[in-house]
């Protein structure tokens, strides 16, 4: 069925299927509010496909491993921008790093990192403060933002969170066809390694860390998933070391073997 535009409607009964197959593909919920963002999302994959409907469109989502990934990647929220949240990272750079002057290398994680602004900002703090002696593990469930995360190019309108010392020193200005937008200084790019991790899975063998970002994610899961993500990424995490999640979250009732050092900052014990 089409609406007046020509769009192919989601029904109540398909957008069930489409809850469920991302609960079990990502363990993310989408709400009954996010309808109408998944028609939208999707439905531009039903016409490159030639699927007539959704409930097609959901066959060969079973048959075409390709095209489930396609789907996830849509489907996953990638909001993201430079030094998000900038309490965080006067945190990462005039608490933390402090406390690691004696460490022959910090290891952070980026566990969401979405299209790499995250970890580019991490990067330029450590830069700053640790000179080289520093790395980043980013990761994050699109196979699509990770592509755009390894190139490390953007718009130049994406560059006005960037503090412009940071911008002047860790960027460089794009000219002739790629005016118009910056890359980040392969200075600080080569410590930078990207990965696609479903968090929501058994982890591979990524080593521990110093400090994991994990913000911005725990509100698309249910209280077991987030319990269960939470415990993986802690066992990464060194005794100490500090796990950042995003304003508008809390670990509350989720985690116990944390200490609460600001809003969205917290210790392992």
């Amino acid at each position: 069925m089409a609406s007046p535009s020509g769009e192919i409607i989601l029904t109540p009964a398909e957008y069930q299927h489409i809850q469920k197959f991302l609960a079990h593909e990502a363990g993310i919920s989408l709400g009954p509010s996010k309808q109408t963002l998944a028609m939208g999302r999707l439905g531009k994959r039903l016409r490159a496909r030639n699927c007539l409907n959704y409930e097609a469109y959901l066959q060969l989502l079973h048959q075409d491993s390709a095209e489930r990934q396609q789907a996830i990647d849509l489907l996953t929220t990638n909001e993201t921008y430079f030094f998000r949240e900038p309490k965080h990272f006067a945190f990462l750079g005039e608490q933390a790093i402090p406390t690691w002057s004696s460490r022959d290398k910090v290891r952070i994680w980026s566990a969401a990192s979405s299209s790499g602004e995250e970890a580019y900002s991490i990067a330029m703090v450590l830069a700053e403060r640790r000179g080289k002696k520093w790395e980043i593990f980013a990761s994050d469930l699109s196979s699509q933002v990770l592509l755009t995360a390894e190139r490390a190019i953007y718009p130049m309108t994406r560059a006005e969170k960037i503090p412009k010392a940071y911008l002047k020193r860790y960027c460089l200005r794009g000219t002739g066809h790629q005016e118009g937008f910056f890359s980040i200084a392969p200075e600080i790019r080569g410590f930078v390694n990207f990965a696609q991790i479903n968090l929501n899975k058994t982890l591979p063998d990524v080593g521990e860390f110093d400090m994991i970002f994990l913000r911005n994610v725990l509100i698309y899961f249910e209280v077991p998933e987030k319990r269960a993500i939470c415990q993986r990424l802690l066992q990464k995490l060194r005794p100490g070391g500090f796990f950042l999640v995003g304003h508008s979250e809390s670990l509350n009732g989720i985690v116990d073997n944390l200490q609460l050092l600001q809003p969205a900052v917290y210790k392992k014990e």
